[in-house]
Parts: structure tokens; sequence; C-alpha cells
């Protein structure tokens, strides 16, 4: 029998249409990775959805044909040509390396081009029409991508992550390469049930780390495979800031050759779906009220949120209203803030340690969410900004924050740095030479991946009302392209499914 030869390929980002920038290759590789052809190979190790692909391909004796894996942070709109380039140089390795008996597709979900609102959906039809409608494509995504109907019907099967904060990327790549083989070797007959819901939801309460309703329904969601005859099933918990005409969370149920089942449990699933939207609403403090709260709890560090400049999310981290908060209100206690601000950076850079200066900073990316701020302090550490993910989505990769420094502002001492990174964990504070537990106040631009970063340290959190651009409520952003009616911004709407 010869030997199967499956092509794997990823182009992974989220968008968020709110933010000014509009990035390219660069981007992806200063705030990632980007690899093409052999160079694959060198993901083996990490936690990426391509390390479990090779993991069970490898195990398997699959012959591996590498195209091109990329991941970048999450920005804003992609540059049209950066995305062209990518497509372009994935396809001609493709068609370099056929034949193939399949293509495994690690995506985001919710990237959007200058120019394409679904980017995943073309580039899964770019390589049906390159590989024939017999070559199967199984894709992964990110639970909060946005599964359109030109990805449905353009791939074999789509599956994602099951958990939030993303610790089981590899354990999807793992679980699409198995899926890949039942396909050639056993002949499975995939089937795709698929409920698109009209809502957009604040992540914050969407975490699968405990016992809540939504860790419950992935959970029941995950529960559906124990029936032979699907073979998998995802919920996705659509990215909130991409301001496009087909969009809404939904859910994606593959049978073996059974469309009625497949439609059916995938109804089943979204309709408990629906009827959790409200369980996902929040209600941030002042950051005046959360510091008064932060104080009556012993011991620390304390948490202050600041979700809507969430990197992950896209934001372009160079908020400084906490900061500027925490100086209004004249805090006495050790606090931690971050900022990206390339030229305050560079400043700090050029004055060197120990140095005292006044410096400009904040929203030098994006000014349209606020004022700079005028400190002076001193600056007590410099650093190239290098640091190696402990886990998650980029576990075992090693990224750059540009030129980074600590400036002391006391008590409040201020990560300035030149590039915006995921905020995993602590990462980033570690690398500033700064010990979480050595500060009363840790200011936090993430809305999910805190719970599990800090779980071991924290003492409490409290999520603050900052503007920028990844509000935990998305009514406080200037939609205009998004379909109507739309929850939570029509809140009244009629349950969209239709009566079993």
């Amino acid at each position: 029998m010869a030997r199967l030869r499956i092509a794997v390929g990823q182009i992974s980002l989220e968008s968020n249409s709110f933010i000014a920038t509009v990035s390219g290759i660069d981007h992806f590789r200063s705030t990632g990775y980007l690899w093409q052809g052999n160079e694959v190979f060198s993901l083996r190790g990490t936690e990426s959805e391509v390390a479990g692909m090779l993991s069970i391909l490898e195990e398997e004796d699959v012959e591996v044909v590498p195209l091109v894996t990329t991941r970048g942070n999450s920005t804003g709109l992609i540059a049209s040509n950066c995305y062209c380039e990518l497509k372009a140089r994935m396809l001609a390795l493709l068609e370099a390396g056929q034949p193939v008996d399949g293509v495994l597709l690690s995506c985001h979900g919710s990237m959007v081009i200058e120019d394409l609102d679904d980017p995943e959906g073309d580039l899964a039809a770019a390589i049906r029409a390159l590989v024939g409608p017999q070559t199967p494509l199984v894709t992964t995504l990110d639970i909060h991508g946005n599964v359109t109907k030109r990805m449905v019907e353009e791939t074999d099967a789509i599956l994602g992550y099951r958990e939030y904060p993303h610790d089981d990327t590899f354990e999807v790549g793992q679980r699409a390469a198995r899926l890949m083989l039942k396909i050639i070797r056993e002949h499975a007959a995939p089937r795709i049930g698929y409920v698109s819901l009209p809502m957009l939801l604040t992540a914050f309460n969407a975490t699968t780390k405990d016992d809540g309703p939504f860790a419950q329904l992935v959970e029941q969601t995950g529960r559906l495979e124990n029936d032979p005859e699907i073979l998998t099933a995802s919920i996705f918990f659509v990215g909130s800031y991409i301001d496009i005409e087909e969009i809404g969370c939904s859910v994606v149920v593959v049978t073996d050759g059974n469309q009625e089942k497949a439609d059916q449990k995938a109804h089943e699933i979204a309709g408990k779906y629906w009827s959790l939207r409200e369980v996902f609403h929040v209600e941030p403090l002042s950051v005046a009220e959360a510091v008064k709260r932060g104080r009556a709890i012993e011991g620390q560090p304390i948490l202050l949120l600041d979700t809507a400049d969430t990197t992950g999310g896209g934001g372009a981290g160079d908020g400084i209203g906490l900061v500027r908060e925490l100086v209004n209100l004249q805090v006495t206690e050790i606090c931690y803030a971050t900022v990206v601000d390339p030229a305050g950076a560079r400043r700090c850079m050029e004055a060197g340690v120990g140095s005292r200066l006044t410096i400009e900073v904040g929203y030098a990316q994006d000014p349209r969410w606020g004022e700079p701020l005028m400190l002076d302090g001193e600056v007590v550490k410099l650093s190239d900004g290098r640091f190696r993910y402990d886990g998650g989505i980029l576990g075992g990769q090693t990224v750059s924050m540009g030129p980074t420094a600590v400036f002391r502002h006391d008590p409040i001492d201020l990560v300035i740095m030149s590039v915006p990174t995921y905020d995993w964990g602590e990462e980033q504070l570690r690398t500033a030479g700064l010990n979480p537990r050595d500060a009363k106040f840790i200011g936090v631009k993430n809305m999910m991946n805190f719970r599990f970063a800090y779980r071991d340290v924290m003492r409490g959190y409290f999520l603050v009302d900052i503007s920028g651009p990844t509000p935990c409520d998305m009514r406080m952003l200037d939609f205009k392209r998004i379909p109507r009616p739309l929850y939570p911004f029509d809140e009244q709407l009629a349950n969209p499914l239709p009566r079993s």
C-alpha cells in the first residue's frame, strides 16, 4: 500500500475592525511565527495545532507535505497584499506537492482582510479548486472563529478548540489529524450540520475552566462524539470585534454520512446556546471602586482588568487610561501596568537605567481612545523584550515585545513595550524583571487568560470601566456593517430557531 501524503498548512490571526492599523507579513513574524516548506517541522515540540497534527501523522507513518504555517497576534485588518502573498505561497507549495491524499488546514476563523471579509472561506475554496472535490479538507478553528457558509461548503469537516483559556490547541490538531485518517482509511463520509445564531457575546463569562453554563454547554457538545456516527462537534463563540456582514456564534456537528442527524444535533445545541445569551452580560466597575474593594482584600496581587485594550482581541495595548486613574487616585500601593509605546521605550533606552525623565505615553498607536499621559519618573530596567511563552496557542514559541523599559512613577512600575504581544500569562512582567507577588494591584489587558495564568497568585480581580477597542459590551463600538437584528444590539430578538 502506498504511503499516505497529507498536506499541512496554517494562516491564523484574529482581526479587530476597530483598530486603526493595517498589518502585513512583518506582524506575523514579529508577534508569532512564519514558516514554510521544511521549516514547518520546527513547530514540533510546541503547543500549536500544527504540532498536534504532525505528532499524529508522523506516528501513523504519513508523509507530511508542509505548506505555509503562520500565526500572528490579534490586530486590526490584514493588508490585502499580505494575504495574497501568504495564500499564493501556500497554493504554490500545495501544487508542487501534488498529489496529496488530504489537506489539514489551521485557521482562526475571524481574520479580516482590507478587501475581504472571509479569507478562511476564500482560502478553503482555493485549496478545493486545486485538489478537487474528492480530496478531503479538514479545518481547525479557534473557538472564537466566525464560521461562514462558504467555509462549510468548501471543507469536509470543521472542528474548534474546546478550552478557553486556549490550552488545547495541540489536542485540536491531533483530533483533526485523526479525523482525516478516519476519512481516508475508513472511508468515513463527513456531513456537516451548521447553525449560525444572530448574536455576539462578550467572552468574559465564557471560561471553560469552571462549571458555569458555557463550560457545561461545551462539555455537552463534546459528549455528542460518544455516538459513533458523530465524527466531531464544536460550538463557536465568534470574535466579537469584527464588523462584517456575515457574523454570529455558531454550532457545527459533523456526522458520518447522516445529514439529518448532523442538522438535528446542531439545532439542539444551538437552541441551548441561544437560551444562555444573557449569561454573558457583565458590568464593569470604576477604577476607584475596584481599588477600594481591592484594598479590603487581604493579600496580593489584585488584578485590575482593562479588558477594553486586550491585545489578544486586537487591542493595540497602548491604552493608558488605567494608569491615569491610578495616578489621579494617588495610590500608595505598588502597582504594575503595561503600555505599548515605541517612542516612550526608545526614550528610556536612550536615557539609560537610573535616569530620571519626563515622558508622554499612551495611545500612540490608536489615539481615538484617549489622550497621552505625562509621567515623570526613573528608568529602572531595560531589555530586548524577548521571551518564551509557557503555554497557550503560542506555547513554546519565542517572540519579542521589542525594546522594553520599566519606568517607575512611584509607586507604579510601568512596562513600556514597543510591540503588542499576546497576553497569555505572566511572561511579559517576568521578562521585565517584575514579580507579580510583589504588587498589590496589577493592570491586566486580558479578559480570560488571567484566570489560568494567575490562578495560583491572585487574591482577587475586578473588571474596570476603561474605553478601548475590545470592551466587554460590544454596544460601545460603532458597528456599521453587522446584520440586524442581532443580539445584544436588539435585545428583544425572537428565537431565531424553528420550533421542533
